[in-house]
């Protein structure tokens, strides 16, 4: 309890301090600047200039995500289609298109949707094909927060409206949603990939149809965003689950659990706040 609480304290700060560095990054920058190329070991990717969670990542380590790629390579051929939820700029979409045959990123946010598609042309990804709107349980619009210092943590508006959350002043727009299942009709894809920051329920309900065809679907488990941000708990979330997939592996624990362990499984890392960059659930 004592280290959660020394964390607790220190995180705000944290948080602060790299508002204020992204801050200085761009007011040091040449005019007009708003992202700087990297070339690193998967790939050359313009991120944005503040960004300081793929774009720190790259920088230090000249690769983004090697565990989520790994997991993906595993359960993949050249003959696979992959769907991406929440791409980002395709720091894991561009190298996993590599060893597939067709990937498809969907991504919400509109300033990240370009570098998105830069990316795509400077790599030459000519099998991936990028989308702009959020996914979705119904057509329309949603309330959304672009986040400056990690553009990677961009959501859909909290349910909760957390410092942790408006620390950088994010902008806060509308962008267009829908079913994924109406966009992607008549598409199978033999993996999906999620990590949109608490929207997966929303998600999830808006393609039973895509679910139904996937052998495999990731997805990334962050419980504070399933309360804070989603407003569901672990029931919510395996109802759009559970119908079709009947087992789930958990990385950072290595273990695997079937349909009947799920919800007391899952429900234990949620009420812990247990996190999992990204949860395998298979037929």
């Amino acid at each position: 309890m004592k280290a959660i609480s020394i964390i607790a304290i220190i995180r705000p700060f944290y948080l602060i301090c790299l508002y204020i560095y992204s801050v200085f990054r761009k007011l040091i920058a040449p005019k007009n600047t708003i992202g700087f190329l990297l070339d690193t070991t998967v790939g050359r990717y313009i991120v944005g200039i503040e960004d300081m969670g793929v774009g720190k990542k790259l920088s230090r380590d000249s690769i983004y995500g090697k565990s989520e790629l790994d997991q993906i390579m595993n359960l993949v051929s050249s003959e696979s289609s992959v769907l991406f939820v929440g791409g980002h700029v395709g720091t894991l979409a561009i190298p996993t298109s590599r060893y597939v045959e067709q990937v498809t990123v969907i991504e919400a946010n509109p300033q990240t949707f370009q570098f998105l598609q830069a990316n795509i042309e400077l790599n030459q990804a000519r099998n991936v094909t990028a989308l702009q709107l959020a996914a979705n349980d119904t057509n329309g619009e949603i309330s959304f927060l672009a986040n400056r210092t990690n553009s990677g943590i961009s959501k859909r508006m909290p349910a909760e409206r957390l410092f942790r959350y408006f620390y950088d002043r994010p902008t806060i727009m509308n962008v267009g949603c829908d079913r994924l299942d109406d966009i992607l009709q008549d598409k199978k894809f033999n993996l999906i990939f999620m990590d949109i920051e608490g929207s997966e329920y929303f998600a999830l309900k808006g393609m039973p149809n895509l679910l139904r065809l996937a052998d495999n679907l990731i997805v990334e488990f962050m419980p504070h965003h399933l309360k804070e941000v989603g407003g569901i708990g672990i029931g919510e979330l395996l109802s759009v689950i559970s119908p079709y997939f009947s087992s789930c592996y958990i990385p950072t624990k290595n273990q695997v659990m079937y349909q009947d362990e799920m919800v007391d499984g899952l429900h234990e890392m949620f009420i812990k706040g247990h996190c999992d960059d990204g949860i395998v659930f298979s037929k």
